[in-house]
């Protein structure tokens, strides 16, 4: 492709993780000279080398040599931009870019992006599912599913794409998609973003950039999403749990709702029964709500919509029923890593609980999730880098800490959780931490602790 602007540029390509190993098998298909850079040994780094061609691989450090000539880098998401080789490639005015900006600039089809500090990997793969009910053929991926880089010769001008945008992609995005949807902004990555404020600017992005002609769908319920309304250049369209709203979708008593959207006709249209969602918490119902409103500013029918919602039956990780037994209900909420999310989860449940909480801390607020905790859970086991203050704080609200306690695993805290737990009882797994203290990612300790209850 002698046309693309990247032809026979100098891409430097820091991280080898999911985003960075699509970025390497397509940058040369366009003929960028392409060098990857992680901080990792080889032997660390899984996979077969061979399989990139001409790529260029630089192990266990990132040299400033590496921006010698260097035309753009190329970050991955879990590269933080504090690290000492962007700082310079900065000083040195290389521009930076990502996977989701290289493909928001040559995508040939309408694109649908979503953000949110929760919700996003549910809310995203529902519309999706709406959507490809639709007459269009639709791509579903970015964060979640397909980097979609490797699907971009496919996509034609006719068809539809549905991205999963994080904070991480979008600091460094000067693009925007055509709807672009924040769904909320809370507390969350502040070990990564510093302040509330550059973590809102950074989620912003996804609608900064776009024209007069695109649509901003935006939370009335939630003042982070709320207040953006005054950046959104073109069409807003909204989703709320407690008023009606002119074009989006909303809660009426107990039914669902669309206006505008993709009816012209000015009226609110039923979509279902709030009983027809399948999925748990109140949380859940804003991001079927969301959901309805993307997916109707995308030109999807009331109808539509029901179908897709009657069917759904959520994403793993997220409030996913591993196991019944002996009367005790285990529930896999892995995705939860932040404080604010445990508390979605605990709203969830009336039975008693025992919280499996811990994980590596992410500079978060977490007393107000331990009071509630104290007062919906039996007993609360804390395990992981950030067990230790778990604990202090438990001791702290209560003035005790006979309802928590602490151990290092997981594998210990389900032992724990087996121990205390009675018929009736959910063990949930919602950490409020992030994975990395003892796993790749959060999908991973889902999985861990499936087959820790599967082999109970």
């Amino acid at each position: 492709m002698t046309n693309d602007p990247l032809y026979r540029k100098r891409v430097v390509v820091l991280g080898f993780g999911r985003q960075g190993r699509a970025l390497a098998r397509w940058l040369p298909t366009v003929g960028a000279r392409v060098v990857v850079s992680d901080q990792n040994t080889p032997e660390e780094v899984n996979g077969d080398l061979s399989a990139f061609g001409p790529v260029e691989f630089v192990f266990g450090s990132h040299p400033d040599s590496l921006l010698d000539d260097a035309d753009l880098v190329c970050i991955s998401g879990g590269v933080p931009l504090s690290l000492p080789i962007i700082q310079e490639a900065v000083r040195r005015d290389i521009p930076l870019s990502n996977d989701a900006q290289l493909f928001l600039e040559r995508c040939p089809a309408p694109t649908i992006g979503i953000t949110g500090s929760a919700g996003k990997t549910t809310t995203t793969t529902l519309v999706g599912e709406m959507l490809k009910r639709t007459a269009r053929k639709t791509w579903i991926g970015g964060n979640i599913g397909d980097v979609l880089l490797d699907v971009l010769p496919q996509i034609q001008p006719d068809h539809q794409v549905v991205i999963e945008l994080s904070s991480f992609q979008l600091e460094l995005m000067t693009a925007s998609p055509h709807i672009g949807a924040v769904l909320n902004i809370t507390p969350n990555h502040l070990d990564r973003h510093g302040t509330m404020e550059r973590y809102t600017r950074a989620k912003a992005q996804i609608l900064l950039h776009q024209s007069q002609r695109d649509i901003a769908v935006l939370a009335r319920d939630d003042p982070g999403s709320r207040q953006l309304e005054v950046i959104a250049p073109g069409e807003l369209a909204w989703f709320s749990g407690h008023e009606m709203v002119t074009d989006g979708a909303f809660l009426a008593g107990q039914r669902l709702l669309t206006v505008g959207c993709s009816s012209s006709d000015g009226l609110a249209h039923v979509v279902c029964e709030r009983e027809a969602i399948h999925l748990r918490g109140e949380h859940n119902v804003l991001n079927v709500l969301a959901a309805c409103a993307i997916a109707g500013a995308a030109g999807a029918s009331a109808e539509v919509m029901a179908q897709t919602i009657r069917e759904f039956r959520g994403v793993a990780h997220r409030l996913e029923v591993v196991r019944v037994l002996a009367g005790v209900t285990y529930v896999n909420d892995s995705i939860a890593t932040a404080p604010e999310r445990v508390l979605a989860a605990l709203r969830s449940y009336d039975e008693p609980l025992v919280l499996l909480a811990g994980g590596k801390d992410k500079n978060l607020p977490w007393e107000e999730m331990l009071t509630l905790a104290l007062q919906k859970a039996r007993h609360i086991v804390a395990f992981g880098h950030v067990g230790d203050q778990i604990v202090e704080k438990v001791r702290a609200l209560s003035g005790s800490d006979a309802q928590v306690t602490r151990v290092e695993t997981l594998a210990q805290a389900v032992e724990v959780a087996v121990e205390v737990a009675r018929p009736g009882d959910v063990v949930l797994l919602s950490p409020g931490g992030t994975s990395y203290d003892a796993y790749v990612d959060f999908v991973e300790r889902g999985e861990h602790f499936r087959q820790l209850v599967m082999g109970l």
